[in-house]
């Protein structure tokens, strides 16, 4: 599917690998409507971004907020063609640590945020999606790319609560792919390894360290503007569907 005048609702769009998505997309010719929590800088976001650009704040796992943001993403650029969803959160904590086991609200608010939000989001997308005239020779109507991480194969010690979020959504691309193929809409995930983002730009520098230490080439943190490519390559390529691509620099994360 080609970028040019199509339009793209993204979460987590305000900053990070979502704002660096929205800036291709734009710069492609697309329309991109943001959707995030923060408003203040979905507002500095739009501000840069112009005219192909709207937004609407909201919760990824609210049911009616995500409703109501595409009712105006319709309303702004007519229907909906690509769903990128990179809203995601962290949180580290051991399943048994010394002071008692991991609180359960901990382990259903990261799983309700990025693996709940990430499949609310792109199953009210896909309803729009299946609507649209068809936009390649094979009858495209929409792509959906979701956003894991390398914790869904190599997680952490403390991660159980993330993998377990990342690892659903790696699980679900093959059976949503074969649920939506028939509407004409694909979908993919990418599984980022350590990117330049404001998640990662709260740890110690030693922490950075570490991680550039096991990555084996470029010996770097990945630009946002790299998983950006590889957004913008998922779109354009109509025989990527149902699988999950590793964009990692060949990174293998140990224990801890």
């Amino acid at each position: 599917m080609d970028l040019n005048s199509k339009t793209a609702f993204i979460t987590g769009g305000a900053s990070g690998l979502g704002l660096a998505t929205a800036r291709n997309f734009v710069a492609s010719g697309a329309n991109v409507f943001l959707y995030d929590l923060n408003s203040e800088a979905l507002e500095l976001a739009v501000a840069e971004l112009g005219q192909k650009a709207a937004w609407h704040a909201g919760d990824v796992a609210d049911e009616n907020a995500v409703k109501q943001a595409i009712e105006k993403a319709k309303k702004e650029f007519g229907t909906i063609h690509i769903n990128v969803n990179s809203a995601g959160i962290g949180g580290a904590s051991r399943t048994v640590g010394k002071g008692g086991p991991m609180p359960l609200e901990k382990f259903e608010h990261i799983v309700r945020v990025n693996l709940i939000g990430t499949f609310n989001v792109l199953r009210l997308c896909a309803e729009v999606m299946q609507l649209n005239e068809p936009q390649t020779e094979d009858g495209e109507r929409g792509v959906i790319i979701n956003v894991a991480s390398i914790a869904a194969f190599d997680g952490q010690t403390g991660q159980a609560g993330y993998a377990a979020s990342k690892g659903g959504i790696v699980a679900m691309t093959l059976p949503i792919a074969r649920d939506l193929a028939k509407r004409g809409v694909r979908i993919m995930t990418v599984a980022p390894g350590v990117f330049e983002t404001p998640l990662l730009a709260k740890a110690p520098d030693e922490v950075k360290e570490s991680l550039i230490a096991i990555t084996q080439f470029p010996k770097r943190l990945g630009f946002p503007a790299e998983f950006a490519q590889e957004v913008a390559h998922i779109v354009n390529c109509s025989y990527l569907n149902g699988e999950t691509i590793r964009l990692d620099a060949g990174i293998r994360m140990p224990a801890i």
